[in-house]
């Protein structure tokens, strides 16, 4: 991978302490291109607290064809929710956290952004219990077909219309809460496949066959294979989720027990798109809706993100000069408001 790990650095300017994420040499190849072009302008688009801002980017190289590096500079955070996870959640927090995800989620859609790809790995979390997703998920090109990707990153947060190979709408994201959701409660993963097969199969034995409605939407050769598996009756979400792994029902917060979390759950984890809720109806729901706050719900929506850019097929060299263009145009764009505000503060405005 290209991305090097976020190292913690101190800004002398703004006087805060920052992240500082490496882009090194992100047009070795063409996916590895696209995908740094992808993060780096949808990170300058979107502007929503739970989702993690650009705060300055930079390349050190001065010219095009010194051109290798991009530093992206971020608010640093915590913990990401993988720390979280292993902690004993309050129905508070608990449901805090899921409500900001899906706060940061209806503002990527609202870009037309469907991230597919969520993760603990990828939401960072502040010691306040502030919430923030990091990255934008699979770009749209980037389907995975059921029986070829070997095992290279975690998917065991996937949805089952992304395993596979389904057509997809917002609440593909919703199943992703609902995993994450089920792992704050149970402390480990829910369904922790080796490989796309065994993905489905710990999704089946835990939930339940799907109705043969959903096959009929299957690809044939993926649906051959659905069908063959053995028939699971699933279980119940009071026998998933007993009473005993949840915390003590909240005295100030009627929507925040254990029956109202596991009602919520249970309509995330539905296997069938059609029958899963969505994020608005998630966002409303009794156990998430005690924080519903409408400038955080519906903040203003970011600019549309134009896919096809991404879906173009550049060689490493184009990617190379599209990257390089919109580093060089944010530093300029930086240092434009940056004199303008000192210029105001000169001039007293």
């Amino acid at each position: 991978m290209f991305l090097c790990p976020h190292s913690a650095a101190y800004d002398t300017v703004t006087g805060q302490n920052v992240a500082i994420k490496k882009l090194s040499r992100p047009f070795q190849n063409v996916t590895h291109a696209k995908r740094a072009y992808r993060e780096f302008v949808l990170m300058k688009l979107v502007n929503h607290k739970n989702i993690i801002g650009l705060l300055n980017a930079f390349t050190p190289q001065k010219t095009f064809d010194e051109f290798q590096d991009v530093y992206l500079v971020m608010e640093l955070m915590d913990a990401n929710l993988c720390q979280v996870i292993q902690m004993d959640l309050d129905h508070e927090r608990m449901s805090y956290l899921l409500y900001q995800m899906l706060c940061g989620i209806k503002h990527l859609h609202s870009a037309g952004i469907i991230h597919r790809d969520l993760k603990p790995s990828n939401i960072v979390v502040k010691s306040d219990c502030t919430l923030k997703i990091l990255d934008f998920g699979l770009a749209r090109t980037a389907g995975t077909s059921f029986m070829m990707t070997p095992y290279v990153v975690t998917r065991y947060y996937r949805a089952p219309e992304v395993i596979l190979g389904m057509g997809y709408k917002e609440n593909v994201d919703i199943w992703s809460v609902g995993c994450i959701m089920g792992e704050m409660i149970r402390g480990g993963v829910m369904f922790p496949g080796s490989d796309h097969i065994d993905q489905w199969n710990k999704v089946i034995e835990q939930l339940g066959t799907p109705s043969p409605d959903f096959m009929e939407r299957l690809q044939p050769t993926v649906r051959n294979y659905v069908e063959n598996r053995p028939r699971y009756p699933g279980y119940p979400f009071d026998k998933l989720f007993p009473d005993v792994l949840f915390p003590p029902d909240s005295t100030e917060h009627s929507g925040l027990k254990a029956t109202m979390a596991r009602d919520v759950l249970g309509k995330m984890l539905v296997i069938d798109p059609e029958r899963r809720i969505s994020v608005d109806e998630a966002l409303m729901h009794p156990y998430i809706n005690v924080w519903y706050d409408e400038g955080e719900v519906n903040g203003p929506p970011p600019s549309q993100y134009d896919h096809s850019i991404g879906e173009t097929d550049h060689t490493v060299e184009q990617w190379k000069e599209l990257i390089y263009k919109e580093v060089v145009d944010y530093e300029r764009q930086s240092q434009q408001s940056s004199t303008a505000g000192v210029n105001n503060h000169i001039t007293g405005k």
